[in-house]
C-alpha cells in the first residue's frame, strides 16, 4: 500500500508539473509577453515531449530500440490532416474536430504498430533496429508517392504519376500532393490543447507502466528468459508496448502538421528519429521526467543559440556532450543530490531511482 501511494504521488507531481509550466507560460504571455520565437515553438515542443514519452515506452520500459518512430508520426500527420480538412463542413467545432483527427491519427498509427510488430518484434537488438529504420523510409516513400483528393463523392485516393489520376469532379481539392506533400493546412493546433495532449499521454503511459502488464512488460526487458519461462507471453506484452507507443506518436503526429500551413513526408525523416532518441537517451531511459525536459530544453536551445549563426549546430553539440557526459557520472549525480538536500550522503549509495524513474 505505501508502494502504491509512492508511485501515485510521483506520478501527480508529474502531472503537477506540466499543469504548472502550461500556467507559467500562460501567465507570462497575459502580462510581459514571451517572444514570438518561443511561441511559435510551443507547439512543437509538446508534440516532441509526446514523442519522447512514448518512445521511451519501447526504449526505456520495453528495451527495445526503434528507430522508425518518425514513420509512425508521419502515418498520424497525414492522416489526421486528411480526416481533419475532410471534417470541416461535417464538424465546424474546432476542438472537437482537432481531437476527432488526433484520434484517427493515432488508429492509423497504432494499426501501423500492429502491422510493423507482429514480424519485427521477433528480432533484438541491432536487427531490431535496422528493420524499424527501414520502416519509415517505407512509409516516407510511400506517402511520396500518395495522392488524396475530396468532392461531393467523398475520398479518392491514387498511387498513379499524378493528381490527375483521382478524377475528381466540380468543386473538388487535392488533400495529399504527392512529393508536394499537403498545402494550405489551416492551423488549428495550439498550446493548450498541446498540453491536454501531454497529459493525456502521460496517464496512458503511467497506467500501463504501473500495471500488471507494465511489470511484465519490464521483466521482458530484464530477463527474457525467465519471464518466459513463468508464462509470460512475449509477443502479446513487446507489441502491446510497441503499439501504444505507435498510437501516441501518431497523435502527436497530428497536433504537430495541424501547427504548419505546409506539410512534406521528408520532414518526418531518420533525423526526426535519431532526434527523438537522443531526448529519451539524455533524459535517462524509463526516465519519464527526463524526457519531459530534454525534450523541451533540446528544442529551444538551437533557437535560443540562432544569433551564433554557423557556430549555432556545434554549440548544440557541445551541450549534448556535456548533458550526456554529467548525466552518466555516478559522482556528480550523487553530489547534485546532496546540494539539493533530497537524500542524506549515507543513504545514497541505497537510494531507489529518481523519482519518474520507471
Amino acid at each position: 500500500m505505501k508502494k502504491i501511494r509512492k508511485t501515485s504521488y510521483k506520478n501527480f507531481l508529474i502531472y503537477g508539473f506540466v499543469i504548472l509550466a502550461y500556467a507559467v507560460l500562460r501567465l507570462l504571455d497575459g502580462t510581459v509577453g514571451i517572444s514570438a520565437s518561443l511561441k511559435g515553438q510551443l507547439v512543437p515542443i509538446c508534440a516532441y515531449v509526446v514523442m519522447a514519452v512514448s518512445l521511451n515506452l519501447t526504449v526505456g520500459v520495453l528495451g527495445e530500440l526503434s528507430l522508425g518512430h518518425a514513420g509512425f508520426m508521419s502515418v498520424g500527420a497525414f492522416t489526421g490532416v486528411v480526416a481533419c480538412m475532410s471534417l470541416e463542413a461535417i464538424i465546424p467545432l474546432v476542438p472537437l474536430r482537432m481531437a476527432v483527427s488526433m484520434i484517427i491519427g493515432a488508429l492509423c498509427a497504432g494499426a501501423a504498430g500492429v502491422l510493423v510488430g507482429i514480424p519485427v518484434l521477433r528480432l533484438r537488438g541491432d536487427y531490431l533496429a535496422i528493420v524499424t529504420l527501414a520502416f519509415g523510409e517505407i512509409i516516407k516513400n510511400i506517402i511520396n508517392c500518395l495522392y488524396v483528393g475530396t468532392d461531393a463523392r467523398g475520398l479518392h485516393v491514387s498511387f498513379l504519376t499524378n493528381s490527375d489520376a483521382l478524377n475528381l469532379g466540380e468543386n473538388g481539392r487535392v488533400i495529399i500532393d504527392g512529393p508536394m506533400g499537403i498545402s494550405g493546412i489551416t492551423k488549428v493546433s495550439d498550446f493548450t490543447t498541446g498540453v491536454v495532449l501531454i497529459l493525456v499521454t502521460l496517464f496512458i503511459v503511467l497506467n500501463l507502466v504501473n500495471s500488471r502488464s507494465g511489470r511484465a512488460i519490464m521483466a521482458l526487458r530484464d530477463n527474457r528468459i525467465a519471464a518466459e519461462s513463468v508464462g509470460i507471453p512475449v509477443t502479446k506484452y513487446k507489441l502491446m508496448a510497441f503499439v501504444v507507443s505507435a498510437a501516441l506518436a501518431g497523435a502527436a503526429g497530428t497536433l504537430y502538421a495541424m501547427n504548419y500551413s505546409t506539410i512534406v513526408a521528408s520532414k518526418f525523416n531518420f533525423n526526426t528519429s535519431i532526434l527523438i532518441l537522443v531526448f529519451v537517451v539524455l533524459g535517462g531511459l524509463g526516465n519519464i521526467w527526463g524526457s519531459i525536459i530534454a525534450a523541451a530544453v533540446l528544442t529551444i536551445i538551437p533557437e535560443l543559440l540562432r544569433q551564433f549563426n554557423d557556430y549555432r549546430m556545434l554549440v548544440y553539440a557541445v551541450v549534448l556532450i556535456l548533458v550526456m557526459l554529467a548525466t552518466n557520472n555516478p559522482a556528480l549525480r550523487n553530489l547534485l543530490r546532496r546540494v539539493v538536500g533530497r537524500v542524506s550522503p549515507s543513504k545514497i549509495a541505497k537510494e531507489e531511482p529518481s523519482d519518474g524513474q520507471i
